[in-house]
């Protein structure tokens, strides 16, 4: 597991799901205030993750999922080579750890690519609330079954677009996730390196870069190094679905 040295833990701090702002990410809509006091009950602790940090590693005991509060992560395996493949970005008001439910272990590293502070909650706890609270376990349900959906959106990304098609669905997914957290949708920081995201993608590092500066001399986007401000959204939305970009 990762060292104390790694991971602060707050243990002390009252968490409040009812007034986080992310709440609607993790909980659902419509409880009682009882219901909503017996979630607070969920979390057990926070815990700080610098970034380069990990949060766990594969093969770690599983015993918890976590909410992100503040940060920024990415999930990756490690092919029989040694190369790593990344498998996912994640950001504030999404869970991680999921997949380690299955076999009790986890089967992923989960690194912060900015400082990050996550919510703990500890599975056993939420299979008590489940069981209580229909609602929540109707919720948790949603969420498994998104990571699904996410896991087939992937495969189509990977298996049927070119690479201009994949940076572009990529640069909207980030859009709609920062806007559906209250953040601009047209201008974000890219927290992940290139070379990560060509991993992500299935694309060389020369690849997402000169994909990117096509991007830029097309008026879609601007870039600024890690900053991106998007132009033209339309324009990769039309990239996406197969047709020419209207610029």
């Amino acid at each position: 597991m990762p060292s104390s040295s790694v991971l602060n833990t707050i243990p002390s701090l009252r968490v409040s799901c009812s007034h986080c702002n992310l709440r609607e990410h993790c909980v659902p809509l419509g409880l009682s205030l009882k219901e909503i006091d017996r979630l607070e009950d969920l979390v057990a602790s926070r815990k700080r993750i610098r970034r380069g940090e990990p949060l766990f590693r594969a093969g770690d005991r599983f015993e918890a999922i976590y909410a992100i509060r503040l940060g920024f992560l990415k999930s990756s395996v490690m092919s029989s080579d040694g190369r790593e493949q990344v498998t996912n970005f994640h950001m504030s008001g999404e869970l991680i750890g999921l997949d380690g439910i299955a076999n009790e272990v986890h089967s992923c590293d989960v690194v912060a690519l900015e400082d990050t502070e996550v919510c703990v909650i500890p599975y056993e706890r939420i299979l008590a609330v489940s069981a209580e609270i229909d609602e929540y376990n109707i919720h948790f349900q949603k969420i498994l079954s998104r990571e699904i959906v996410r896991q087939h959106g992937l495969m189509l990304l990977l298996g049927s677009m070119h690479a201009e098609e994949r940076l572009a669905a990529f640069l909207l997914n980030l859009s709609q996730r920062f806007e559906s957290r209250g953040y601009s949708r047209s201008e974000f920081v890219l927290r992940m390196t290139r070379a990560e995201i060509g991993s992500y993608l299935g694309l060389k590092l020369e690849t997402v870069s000169r994909v990117l500066s096509r991007f830029s001399h097309d008026n879609l986007i601007v870039v600024n190094q890690k900053h991106v401000q998007i132009v033209n959204a339309e324009g990769l939305r039309a990239i996406v679905s197969g047709q020419p970009a209207d610029v």
